[in-house]
């Protein structure tokens, strides 16, 4: 009879673990299209589920927000050159690893671009080139180094005037980060935060089996070039494809190089593999900057890190652990 009841109960819990599916809701988060997935029991608990994730997100936008007034992030950059500001510790230690990663990749990225005017548009306003001196007075207010960090403050200052920090380029990442942790503490086995287009992933499909993620052909946004299973990690890809401009018969791309305050060239995409959304969101502009070989080289150095790069003429770069059988195309 032991043995029946024992049974009995494997089935049971197995019915049970089959019986799980896939619930998503999409919605507009931190100015961009979000779509969150989650496995769970029903549709009901699955809808409880993409609630906190969302509401985690939002509490993320308003702690790192540079448009809401109100956050700390504004206050520090209406106190640039004036005084240190005291801030929360996930702030704080947020902004500490945005300078380690402008340390790690040489500047290519650097969260003081904010700093930079708008000198390049790509809504198809731009007449003209900014002249070098415009270009030379807006960078010279960018500079990972003119962030003062205080350990014992938990205070950030921004040594000169008319400074700006901004999480464009790592911010959805760590929101992504942050939701799928607070659900795989809730216990979901399974699901995907897609940041218009950039993932995090964890768990499993319902069946067991890992999220299948494609990976678009920048020279065919209709097509996948490859897909590749995730069960656990990151991918995030940047694009140079979309928002450009023709000026003065050249064509500008909308990923600047903070170091410089000209646009990036050579690269349409980079996709970039990692075990945390954060780390991949800001590589994946990096690499655009830093360029194919000194971008894989760079990343081949980093561990758990990969990356696809295809430049403006289509062909594959890969770091390597990555193999893809269509490099030729």
């Amino acid at each position: 009879m032991k043995l029946i009841f024992g049974i009995g109960l494997f089935l049971s819990l197995s019915l049970l673990c089959y019986a799980q599916e896939i619930y998503k809701e999409s919605m507009s988060l931190m100015g961009s299209d979000f779509e969150i997935t989650v496995v769970s029991e029903n549709e009901q608990a699955g809808a409880q589920y993409i609630q906190i994730a969302v509401d985690e997100i939002k509490r993320i936008e308003k702690l790192i927000s540079s448009w809401d007034q109100s956050s700390q992030t504004s206050e520090i950059n209406r106190n640039a050159g004036i005084k240190p500001i005291i801030v929360d510790r996930e702030l704080y230690n947020l902004i500490e690893r945005s300078i380690a990663i402008s340390k790690i990749t040489d500047g290519a990225f650097d969260i003081t671009y904010a700093s930079m005017d708008k000198l390049w548009k790509f809504d198809g306003s731009m007449t003209s080139l900014p002249t070098p001196e415009e270009v030379s007075q807006s960078v010279a207010r960018v500079g990972y180094e003119k962030i003062t960090l205080n350990e014992d403050e938990q205070s950030v200052f921004l040594k000169q005037p008319q400074m700006k920090i901004g999480f464009g380029a790592i911010g959805k990442g760590y929101a992504a980060d942050k939701a799928k942790e607070k659900l795989m503490q809730l216990g979901v086995k399974g699901g995907i935060i897609n940041a218009s287009g950039d993932l995090t992933v964890w768990g499993s499909q319902p069946s067991g089996k890992a999220w299948q993620v494609a990976i678009t052909n920048p020279m065919d946004k209709n097509h996948a070039f490859t897909k590749l299973p995730i069960m656990h990690g990151a991918v995030v890809t940047s694009g140079n494809y979309e928002k450009r401009i023709t000026l003065e018969g050249k064509t500008f791309t909308h990923i600047i190089d903070p170091r410089t305050g000209y646009p990036s060239q050579g690269i349409l995409s980079v996709t970039i593999f990692s075990e945390k959304g954060e780390l991949a969101d800001a590589l994946a502009t990096s690499v655009f900057v830093m360029g194919i070989e000194t971008g894989i080289d760079r990343i081949n150095q980093l561990p758990n890190v990969e990356c696809i790069i295809v430049d403006d003429s289509g062909k594959i770069f890969t770091s390597k652990n990555i193999r893809i059988n269509n490099n030729e195309n």
